[in-house]
């Protein structure tokens, strides 16, 4: 089966269209979805959708990029969130360098103590990390995090990567290196060891090369896994079987039997 290992499928924009997408999904053996929450507010919609939803593999967090909404005393609802739900990690969590963002040392501060309530229930992180691979590495550090889990939407080097892939993590490969001009990202992937990537659409973000403009959704997944193949080299069968046994590794709470 096909895993899209990071989706925002709770997003309003998919009011109205979710239950003919997550069929048409289905049909094209995309049988998995991880869809990790953003804001505090959102836990509960993501909690009911989640329940109609038996497809659906949850992780709740508050993201980086939408601090300006969070305060530090809704982290203390996050472990007993966690443990209610069928969560596989905690996320989507991290730290955004970019100009728009809230003050950095405000985001450490919320990285840091969610990264504490994950160890403390030994679940595994989904990070969101843009040009703050030094920061996340000096958090995830000075918490003494083990419990791995995916950097998503990963663009670093093959450095970055290895550093991330020995503290345990996995590396989220998206629509990123479906463009041409992204040599960078393509020259990681094709040195990278097959058990260091999972496969992801971040939909309805990051389009496809071709798909510009569009809402990305979780149908994107084996146009993805076609890409990947090429690059490195190997059929899209090795992809889709070495990325689901990657997933199932990296978050070991996933329920095998997703029908």
């Amino acid at each position: 089966m096909f895993i899209d290992s990071h989706c925002h499928f709770d997003f309003d924009v998919f009011n109205g269209q979710r239950d003919e997408l997550m069929a048409c999904c289905l049909d094209h053996g995309i049988l998995g979805f991880l869809v990790p929450a953003t804001t505090f507010i959102s836990w509960k919609k993501l909690e009911m959708l989640t329940e109609r939803y038996p497809q659906w593999r949850t992780a709740y967090g508050l993201h980086p990029y939408f601090l300006k909404e969070a305060s530090l005393e809704q982290i203390d609802f996050l472990g007993e969130q966690c443990e209610a739900q069928r969560v596989v990690a905690v996320g989507e969590i991290g730290l955004d360098c970019w100009p728009s963002a809230v003050d950095i040392n405000v985001q450490i501060n919320f990285f840091k103590r969610q990264l504490s309530v994950a160890k403390s229930l030994r679940l595994p992180v989904i990070v969101h990390a843009r040009k703050s691979y030094d920061l996340v590495f000096k958090c995830l550090r000075e918490v003494h995090f083990k419990e791995g889990g995916v950097v998503h939407a990963f663009n670093g080097s093959f450095e970055q990567a290895k550093r991330l892939l020995d503290l345990g993590f996995v590396l989220g490969v998206g629509g990123t290196v479906t463009y041409p001009r992204a040599n960078k990202a393509r020259r990681v992937l094709s040195a990278l060891e097959s058990g260091a990537f999972v496969l992801e659409t971040d939909s309805p973000d990051m389009p496809l090369n071709g798909f510009q403009g569009q809402n990305n959704t979780p149908l994107s997944i084996p146009l993805i896994a076609q890409c990947v193949a090429r690059i490195r080299e190997e059929s899209v069968e090795q992809i889709r079987m070495q990325t689901y046994a990657n997933l199932l590794r990296v978050f070991p709470k996933w329920n095998e039997d997703l029908l």
